[in-house]
Parts: structure tokens; sequence; C-alpha cells
């Protein structure tokens, strides 16, 4: 009971504030399709001056646009399964 009890607190502790898919996975299955140039409106990987305005608006405001949709963005950015944080470090791995 002690081992399951450890295990369920390993699990809850790992799931906060981290993100549970690989960033760039998730970049190459999603976001990749928009985020690399294919759509002109939408700011490329390591286009820092692109992602300079939006960025300003806080990581959250960011998280609330792939969430919701924004423009030409559909809803949660073809990412289902992201969660808020997958989001965050996709985010991330795109403003580097």
């Amino acid at each position: 009971m002690k081992k399951m009890l450890l295990a369920a607190a390993l699990m809850t502790m790992s799931y906060n504030g981290f993100a549970a898919q690989e960033p760039q996975a998730v970049y190459d299955r999603s976001c990749g399709i928009c985020h690399g140039g294919q759509i002109p409106t939408a700011p490329q990987k390591g286009d820092k001056a692109a992602w300079e305005p939006r960025l300003a608006k806080g990581m959250d405001a960011l998280v609330q646009s792939v969430t919701n949709g924004l423009n030409a963005m559909p809803p949660r950015g073809l990412c289902m399964d992201c969660t808020d944080e997958d989001y965050q470090a996709v985010i991330k791995l795109m403003t580097e």
C-alpha cells in the first residue's frame, strides 16, 4: 500500500508545472505545419523579431490565444492533447 501511495504521489508531482510531452515532438506534429513558414501570418520558429510583440503580452496571454484560437490559428493549435504546460514549452521552443 505504501508503494502505491508513493507512486501516486510521484505521478502527481510530475504533472505539476512540467510539460508532459516533448516540445520538439509537439512542434513537429502540430505547430510546424503553420509556424514553419507555410502560413505567412504565423510567426516562424526562431524569428525573434516576429515573436517579440507577442511575448510582450505575456505567456498566459499566448497560451490563451493557442487554447481559444486566434485569427487563422485553430483552437488548441492542432494539438488536442496538449496541456497549458505543453503549450508553454512549445512557445518557448519557437521563440528561442
